[in-house]
């Protein structure tokens, strides 16, 4: 596999180790939620509630029920740049020394991928979030963000799955696509508020995609939590 480095992205050690493990093992951790009632839906709404003026300085490790979540990569890289990133988002004031902008979090059972005789531990989920002085219009930084970013993948070998399918909560929007990276079924949701962009990619339990209402709820959770306490208004 390739580690060079592309597009901004910085070059690591491919972490294709060997390790006595099984292929994609257990389920998605609790508290992941379902796309159906109770507390583990997504807080749906008809619009993004008006901007409050808070902004963010650095990024949290949330605390996400039945996970373990920690800054940095989780120690898994896919390598040939198929690892998800934040881009086309240059018309955006970031935040300068905003800190760690990745977050990984692991499930109570393991998730571990194999290939050509190489084994892997790897987080359930994986995340890249930017912070900005200001996001004007959260929806249209989110769509163009999206937009370029999965088509900048694309070319590195992430073929997508089925169509967008984009969400709206009073806090922030969502829009998620499955897709298949390096053999892996892979969910991935782009998320966007006044003040924040960020990726979460979701590594397949059992060998499959992770649902996308799964997925969006979850993504909504882990942005929430990596948010909080790091607020205050402009």
């Amino acid at each position: 596999m390739i580690t060079d480095s592309h597009q901004g992205k910085s070059a690591m050690k491919n972490t294709w180790g060997t390790l006595a493990a099984v292929m994609a093992v257990g389920v998605l951790a609790a508290g992941c939620g379902s796309g159906g009632d109770g507390k583990n839906a997504l807080p749906k709404a008809d619009k993004l509630a008006a901007d409050t003026g808070t902004r963010y300085k650095e990024l949290s490790a949330p605390t996400l029920d039945g996970m373990t979540c920690d800054k940095g990569d989780g120690g898994f890289h896919f390598g040939s740049d198929l690892d998800m990133l934040v881009a086309g988002d240059d018309d955006l004031p970031k935040v300068k020394d905003a800190g760690e902008d990745q977050i990984s979090c692991f499930g109570a059972t393991r998730i571990t991928l194999g290939k050509g005789g190489r084994q892997a531990t790897v987080p359930h989920l994986t995340t890249r979030t930017t912070l900005y002085d200001k996001v004007a219009d959260p929806t249209a930084a989110l769509d163009k963000v999206f937009s370029h970013t999965m088509d900048l993948e694309k070319g590195y070998g992430r073929n997508p799955v089925g169509s967008p399918q984009a969400f709206t909560t009073k806090e922030l929007v969502l829009k998620c696509r499955q897709n298949v990276t390096d053999t892996f079924p892979m969910t991935t949701c782009f998320w966007a508020n006044y003040g924040a962009v960020g990726v979460v990619d979701f590594f397949p339990p059992e060998g499959k995609h992770v649902p996308v209402d799964e997925a969006a709820a979850q993504t909504y959770k882990f942005a929430m939590g990596a948010l909080a306490g790091t607020g205050k208004k402009s």
